[in-house]
């Protein structure tokens, strides 16, 4: 028998086993200043918490760590719970691993934060507290920032008081939010509002375009007034209300029809799926007096009706129902009128009698003759009404 050998053999194998362990403990992940790394809590004491790491020393952490953490986070956690740490000493003068759970916490916000720039998914947060730049949020256990030029809740254009005022109005308030920035290593998370509400509106619209028919009808709130137009919030989206779908008559401007913060149902007109736009009306939701011109008015009848917008060869006249006519500068008092404009305005109401109805060109002819009026907001004889009144 070789004893050599065999001894030879066995020896060379324990200097591999020997090989394998120094190269593991020489390849041993140590931990490092600012590691965040999963651990198990082991211990919980008064002024210190032990966790282990899974590696040769276990990790404490100080009082001071432990003094900074929520009273609500501190009296639930219990042996056997995992954390996150955050490595902030790997061996003090006495040799321990100090380690941090709410930086390691706050490690898991910074991450979730990164993510959430990535994705683009909007968050809610409460608003702490303000400085002169804009408004302070609680993101887990991060504070944020939101630019006052972010912020969709205070109006534009305040300074001073004003501003700090409407800021202080905001604590306590949960907002829809998208970060914009995140950089660990300032400590500098920023979210915007603003971004947040554009998301949420073109998802909501989004929604409506997939969900609305044209022809429904549906309640809104007008929130914006321009010159050809109204827009109105149908549930997170605007639709647009041209200003020929205000009235079934001709409408100066939207402000005559409508204001800022009026609720309104409208109907569905058009929905422009690759435009993302959504085409409302306001005068759709009523009937068209057109269609029953003939049933309500004849030639000869005495009517009221408000002038809505004067020309040179007249005024167009609005009658109760939203029928609109002409009354030709011919036909005003006597008829021997040179120029509209120093007899009648707009917004003044005026008696007249039917002279024409075209019911298949939308039009209607009015004229004061034979009624004895010298002002246009003078009533007619009282024999004449009763002839109108008669006639009808």
């Amino acid at each position: 028998m070789d004893t050599v050998g065999t001894f030879r053999d066995s020896s060379e194998e324990e200097m591999q086993d020997f090989g394998a362990l120094l190269d593991d403990y020489l390849s041993f992940d140590e931990p490092q200043r600012g590691d965040i790394r999963e651990a198990e809590i082991i211990k919980i004491e008064k002024s210190e918490i032990v966790v282990d790491m899974g590696v040769k020393r276990d990790g404490i952490v100080p009082p001071q760590d432990l003094e900074r953490m929520p009273p609500e986070l501190l009296q639930s956690i219990r042996v056997g719970d995992v954390v996150p740490v955050y490595v902030l000493n790997p061996s003090d003068a006495d040799g321990n691993l100090i380690v941090s759970i709410n930086l390691g916490l706050q490690g898991h916000d910074w991450d979730r934060a990164r993510e959430l720039l990535e994705s683009g998914e909007l968050v809610e947060a409460p608003v702490t507290g303000y400085n002169k730049g804009g408004l302070l949020v609680q993101f887990g256990r991060l504070e944020g920032f939101v630019p006052i030029s972010h912020c969709v809740d205070i109006p534009h254009g305040l300074s001073g008081t004003e501003r700090r005022e409407a800021m202080e109005q905001m604590i306590g308030a949960t907002i829809g939010l998208k970060v914009i920035e995140v950089n660990q290593s300032r400590r500098r998370l920023i979210l915007s509002q603003r971004e947040a509400q554009r998301e949420w509106r073109a998802s909501q619209k989004e929604r409506l375009l997939s969900e609305l028919r044209v022809g429904d009808i549906v309640p809104g709130r007008v929130t914006g007034i321009r010159d050809f137009g109204v827009f109105v919030d149908i549930g997170g989206a605007d639709g647009l209300i041209h200003v020929s779908e205000l009235a079934w008559h001709r409408v100066p401007h939207p402000a005559d029809v409508v204001s800022i913060g009026d609720e309104v149902n409208v109907y569905v007109l058009e929905l422009d799926h690759e435009q993302q736009r959504i085409a409302l009306s306001l005068c759709r939701t009523l009937p068209d007096p057109w269609d029953t011109v003939l049933e309500n008015y004849h030639v000869g009848q005495v009517v009221q009706g408000k002038v809505n917008n004067v020309v040179d060869f007249g005024a167009f006249v609005v009658l109760e129902d939203g029928i609109e006519g002409l009354l030709h500068i011919t036909e005003m008092a006597d008829g021997s009128l040179t120029e509209p404009y120093s007899y009648v305005r707009r917004g003044d109401t005026v008696v007249m009698h039917v002279v024409r109805i075209e019911p298949e060109k939308k039009r209607i002819g009015f004229t004061q003759k034979n009624l004895g009026i010298t002002h246009p907001t003078a009533m007619p004889a009282p024999d004449v009404l009763l002839r109108g009144a008669a006639d009808d």
